[in-house]
């Protein structure tokens, strides 16, 4: 019977069948068959029954205000009074933007349609070439899975067992890295392409950005002060984060009305719901691998094939890039995480650091054809051809691999700040 749960599971996508429905096919299989069905629907309802997991819903409601309430607006206009004076200074917006955005709404996706329907427009005006503009969006925007707080942390730690904010403080040291590495591309191609910068802004006019944004600013500093100095837990955090992204939205930006409050609720309940279904069935479905020795067996296999730490992580890196390729990222991390996670005490290698690790393949997964989501994104708000979108992500990319390489034989880069906050 375990073979037939796993043919079928392959069979499902082979076929393109939606992750949901691949792993919850499988589970129903084996459990009806055991004559287990009933345990199985009670297995889905306690799956659900965390309140770890309800933090997704509020992280996603407050991502989907803050990227049409107007916050992305107040953020880059006070970037660009401060950077927009240096040689690429749009560039050099969008990576300073992107990553405080990333800061505050824990979402990729979010990220790079906030700051790409207004930056892409304007580095084209400034005459910044297409697939470089689309670039620096595409691969800042997936900032907002490594920045805290960040969904996908969530969705580890709950899958792990681990705690998700010593997950987040992890992201924090990479992240600020991969901002680096990003502004650091920008500098380079802007003076080889010839890039002209711009006259200073004004004090008055830093001053006035500076004091627009600092609303927006405080979101951060509120929620993960709040969940790190013990005020709230990392639930109540996301409630918090999304009460003030609606309030902002209304009342400071003004960039939704009141009318506009239902509909736009609507939809973030809509995008929190798949991915608490994708979720709950992963559990079940890893619930029944565990019990049926699979994990063990794997663990097993594993650890007595003496294999070493670094040839594992190494191997982890391939796969995970190779099915971010074809498979949107929460549906890697769920088929993954539940597998991989039992092998790593055996084989010496923190949980945490490992998490950083995934999470960063799953930003290559957002840049990645031909299932790269943040090309996709990009591409239609910036009306950006397909192919100079990939061409611009490019050579970003490979800046990514190389700190993905760093990252992953350096775990004291990941882990040295949360140790520091919260101790060993």
């Amino acid at each position: 019977m375990t073979y037939l749960a796993l043919g079928l599971f392959f069979a499902l996508l082979f076929i393109g069948a939606p992750i949901y429905l691949t792993l919850g096919a499988t589970s129903v299989l084996m459990f009806a068959v055991e004559g287990q069905l009933l345990p199985y629907a009670q297995k889905l309802i306690d799956e659900l029954n965390s309140v770890t997991l309800l933090a997704v819903p509020y992280f996603v409601i407050a991502a989907t205000f803050m990227e049409r309430g107007g916050v992305a607006r107040a953020l880059i206009d006070a970037a660009d009074a401060w950077v927009g004076r240096f040689r690429g200074g749009l560039g050099l917006v969008c990576v300073v933007s992107c990553t405080i955005f990333a800061a505050m709404c824990g979402s990729s996706v979010a990220t790079a349609i906030a700051m790409g329907t207004i930056l892409v427009p304007a580095m084209l005006r400034g005459g910044y070439a297409q697939r470089f503009a689309a670039g620096v969006v595409g691969a800042s925007g997936t900032l907002g899975i490594l920045i805290p707080p960040s969904l996908a942390f969530v969705v580890y730690g709950v899958l792990a067992d681990l705690s998700v904010p010593r997950l987040f403080l992890a992201g924090v040291v990479p992240g600020l890295l991969q901002a680096g590495l990003i502004a650091s591309y920008v500098i380079w191609f802007s003076r080889r392409a010839g890039y002209a910068s711009q006259s200073p802004a004004p004090a008055a006019e830093r001053i006035r950005a500076t004091w627009r944004a600092i609303p927006a600013l405080m979101i951060p500093v509120i929620v993960l002060g709040g969940l790190y100095g013990g005020i709230v837990t990392l639930t109540e955090s996301a409630a918090l984060s999304a009460v003030v992204a609606v309030f902002l939205s209304l009342f400071v930006y003004r960039g939704i009305r009141i009318g506009e409050i239902l509909p736009v609720m609507a939809h973030s309940v809509r995008n929190a719901t798949v991915i608490m279904i994708i979720i709950a069935v992963a559990l079940a479905f890893g619930h029944w691998v565990t019990e049926k020795g699979i994990t063990a067996g794997a663990v097993a296999l594993v650890t007595g094939s003496g294999i070493e730490p670094w040839q594992f992580l190494l191997a982890m890196n391939c796969i995970l890039f190779v099915l971010g390729m074809f498979l949107e990222v929460y549906s890697v991390m769920l088929l993954i995480v539940p597998i991989i996670v039992p092998m790593l005490e055996p084989l010496g290698i923190d949980p945490i650091h490992f998490g950083v690790v995934m999470v960063i393949n799953m930003e290559l997964a957002l840049l990645t054809p031909p299932v790269g989501l943040n090309l996709f994104v990009v591409s239609n708000i910036s009306n950006t051809p397909l192919a100079e979108v990939i061409r611009g992500t490019a050579p970003l990319i490979l800046l990514m691999i190389l700190l993905l390489f760093v990252l992953t034989y350096v775990p004291e880069l990941s882990l040295w700040f949360p140790n520091l906050m919260m101790g060993k």
